[in-house]
């Protein structure tokens, strides 16, 4: 049985939120963002890199319309 991270954690250490918000705040990524921050986007979209995804659109239709029913 596997007790260590699964592959996207792994890729996901090699950029740490400080570093990603230092670049958010830098450039006001974050300017009048409501609910999706900059944040969310890039897991979504680097999440999307490893199925070939190419937009939020195509996640949402492919991968998360897929675990509807398995929703609690």
């Amino acid at each position: 049985m596997n007790t260590g991270k699964t592959i996207f954690p792994q890729l996901m250490d090699f950029v740490t939120p400080y570093e990603f918000r230092k670049c958010v705040d830098r450039y006001d990524g974050n300017h009048k963002v409501i609910s999706f921050s900059c944040w969310d986007q890039y897991l979504c979209m680097a999440f999307a890199q490893l199925p070939y995804r190419e937009s939020l659109r195509d996640i949402q239709v492919c991968c998360l319309r897929a675990a509807l029913g398995k929703a609690a």
